[in-house]
């Protein structure tokens, strides 16, 4: 089995690296060249463009921003799909709107014969680093069942959720809960200090009770103390799931009243920051204007 890995930032870095370790042949791409050096020095081959990594590939991973950014780099020129054998499977690790990856996956289908597995990640950075990560998947059973092993090489979690398209409806969900989740603790972060008591110890005071959670634990710590490099994630890829939720929602006329108000939270973000903004700024948001109560 030898394996190419398309997309190493944040995310696809670790992992490849993960992969190199467990000692897979694996060759790597990247847009900007240099993202591969922990890849390559952790064993993995650097190739000279997405269709030569996936040149006789078994398995090809991929680790990207957005929709756009997939289609670029397995559809565009010098792609995965110029290089990519029949009977190969793409893994996309990427969060991509449902109805996009069964459009990729019908054309990768039928250009080359290649079988595709939307599997989403949670977990962030950490998670990648440590193979923690929660993996969640859509495709053929078969495909799902030839890759799993070595997704487990990078993640602790696999858990197929049904056909093409069925793991990034999960990884929307997902995102539905700790986009909330985010813009909770935020609150209460700033309530506790606006009221006088120390923010940072609510994780230990809540900790094992209902309101007790990863975010809690690993989100407001850096909040308060404004840890923002290197960042937990870009604002606008919470927003970006955020709002392929609603879309979502609105076709099947499922109500998301909570989460539609976190999108405008991080779409606010987003406008006062720039999207590269860390996520977790939105605790900065509510901060007092110079001369109030708790500044």
């Amino acid at each position: 089995m030898t394996f190419a890995f398309v997309g190493l930032g944040l995310m696809g870095s670790p992992m490849a690296v993960r992969l190199a370790r467990a000692g897979h042949p694996l060759r790597v791409w990247n847009r900007t060249a240099a993202k591969c050096a922990a890849a390559v020095a952790a064993g993995a081959t650097q190739a000279a463009s997405a269709a030569d990594a996936a040149r006789g590939a078994d398995i090809v991973f991929l680790c990207l921003s957005d929709s756009r950014a997939v289609e670029a780099a397995v559809f565009g020129p010098e792609g995965v799909a110029e290089g990519i054998g029949a009977g190969a499977v793409v893994v996309d690790f990427s969060s991509v709107a449902p109805d996009a990856t069964r459009a990729f996956a019908a054309r990768l289908k039928a250009e080359r014969g290649a079988e595709w597995v939307d599997a989403p990640v949670s977990g962030g950075v950490a998670g990648a680093e440590a193979g923690t990560l929660a993996v969640m998947a859509g495709g053929d059973q078969a495909a799902c069942a030839r890759v799993e092993p070595y997704v487990k090489a990078m993640a602790a979690r696999f858990t197929r959720m049904g056909p093409v398209g069925a793991g990034q409806t999960t990884k929307l969900c997902n995102q539905v809960i700790v986009g909330s989740l985010m813009c909770v603790i935020a609150e209460a972060a700033r309530l506790a200090a606006n009221a006088g008591i120390d923010a940072l110890k609510l994780p230990e005071a809540l900790s094992g009770g209902w309101a007790d959670s990863k975010p809690l634990q690993i989100c407001l710590p850096r909040m308060v103390k404004a840890i923002h490099d290197p960042p937990l994630g870009a604002a606008w890829t919470m927003l970006k799931d955020l709002d392929a939720a609603r879309a979502l929602a609105q076709r099947t006329n499922t109500p998301l009243p909570v989460s539609a108000a976190a999108a405008e939270v991080f779409r606010t973000l987003c406008a006062r920051e720039g999207d590269e903004a860390d996520a977790l700024r939105i605790f900065a948001l509510s901060a007092p204007r110079q001369g109030e109560h708790g500044s």
